[in-house]
């Protein structure tokens, strides 16, 4: 099965509702790059990129430009059965962009499992049917912030994720609101996005002890999330690493000694690490450790959405989603890659990632 043509376009979504997070502007659009590999077959494979220039240092004019013109030339020809070293091959020639290697490894998968006629997670190693999806507050004001907490639980979500890291006495004002307005039976997680120290992090979870927090994303800088470890163990293990884990190298980083694991949750994106490919092995790191996965996004199409559901199910470590992404937008450019129904996400029973085009 030879890889016939390569391209990739640009489509820049709406978001449906702007939102902040800490350090960051308001955010009320953003830029995919959605990658189309056909083989001689007549097959498609989808993939997707959404860079996050916060997290990797990627911007999307980098990502574009590692996509864009003759820069896919170098599948044309390829077995596209051969996806693993065409993946490795992608790593070499898109080190620096983990979005655009992404998208390349997402639209390979995609390919492989619908010429073998599975849902890219059977193909994988399925280990799950489904899970509920965290929905994310971004950092407002508290009578927004319950407004929206209204919706979402009005919606049938019974995880919220609230985004907090600006300021810590306004952020627990929040919290205390919220879980007063939605009672003991909606699972709140929080996400800091690198907006606390140490100390304050510290008092976080002293302050916020009575309101069930599930975990607590992120809280600190990358260069001082070591600093994670002096804290209690069961502290840590409500901690997941976010902006601290882009690939292999750092899930063995912090899986190892002195002590014990320095958190206990991993979120892995697809466009932090490159893709299914590096994904899996990440998980393959995190349950040898016994660490808890939360699988991530940036606001992305249905395309990379469905690719990490599809990697989170064939993961044992798998606890936790936050695959709200392709929630956010405006439109896309494909329909299906998954149901969701009460918050609980499920893959559909189609081949690959179980995406179409739209149009």
């Amino acid at each position: 099965m030879r890889i016939r043509r390569a391209a990739c376009r640009v489509e820049r979504f709406a978001l449906t509702r702007p939102y902040a997070i800490a350090g960051q502007d308001t955010l009320s659009e953003v830029e995919n790059a959605v990658v189309r590999i056909e083989t001689d077959s007549g097959l498609v494979g989808l993939g997707a990129a959404s860079p996050g220039e916060h997290v990797t240092g990627e911007t999307f004019e980098a990502c574009r430009a590692a996509l864009e013109g003759d820069r896919l030339d170098w599948l044309v020809g390829r077995d596209a059965l051969a996806y693993n070293a065409l993946c490795r091959e992608a790593a070499t020639r898109t080190a620096a962009t983990p979005a655009a290697r992404a998208a390349i490894d997402i639209a390979l998968h995609d390919l492989a499992a619908r010429h073998l006629g599975l849902p890219l997670a059977d193909l994988l190693g399925r280990a799950h049917e489904a899970l509920p999806t965290s929905i994310t507050i971004g950092i407002k004001p508290v009578a927004e912030t319950l407004a929206e907490a209204d919706e979402y639980v009005g919606r049938g979500f019974r995880v919220l994720k609230v985004k907090i890291g600006d300021a810590l006495d306004l952020d627990v004002e929040r919290l205390v609101r919220l879980r007063e307005r939605v009672g003991p039976e909606v699972l709140v997680r929080v996400d800091a996005n690198i907006g606390y120290t140490i100390e304050e992090t510290a008092r976080f979870f002293e302050r916020t002890a009575p309101l069930q927090i599930e975990l607590v994303e992120q809280p600190v800088p990358r260069e001082a999330f070591e600093e994670i470890r002096t804290l209690a163990p069961r502290r840590r293990a409500r901690i997941a690493a976010d902006e601290s884990l882009h690939g292999e190298k750092d899930a063995l980083a912090l899986a190892t000694p002195p002590g014990e694991p320095a958190c206990g949750i991993y979120n892995i994106k697809l466009m932090k690490c490159g893709g299914v490919r590096p994904a899996m092995r990440i998980a393959a790191i995190a349950e040898t450790a016994g660490i808890a996965l939360m699988w991530g996004c940036m606001d992305e199409s249905r395309i990379s959405i469905a690719a990490a559901l599809h990697a989170a199910f064939a993961s044992p470590a798998t606890r936790f989603l936050d695959l709200d992404g392709s929630l956010d937008l405006a439109r896309d450019v494909v329909t299906g890659g998954f149901t969701l129904e009460g918050g609980v996400m499920r893959t559909l029973d189609a081949p690959g990632l179980g995406v179409e085009p739209i149009g």
